[in-house]
């Protein structure tokens, strides 16, 4: 699932976040959705997240949804 609509993202969800500072390298960071910071329902680049452990980035794919 593709984490560029905000529907498909809930809180709870495991997900892989691209950071601000690895936008350039594409590296990917795990971890469980705490907030969604993006408000538009679309959004190109993936809706933005903060993940539990207080990280932010955008989603990059949705790697678990059963929740």
């Amino acid at each position: 699932m593709d984490g560029n609509t905000r529907a498909n993202i809930k809180p709870g969800m495991l997900v892989a976040i691209i950071l601000k500072k690895d936008q350039r390298s594409g590296a990917l960071t795990e971890g469980i959705v705490k907030d969604l910071l993006t408000s538009a329902p679309y959004h190109s680049r993936g809706i933005k997240v903060r993940l539990t452990d207080g990280s932010v980035g955008r989603v990059s794919e949705v790697i678990e949804d059963d929740f």
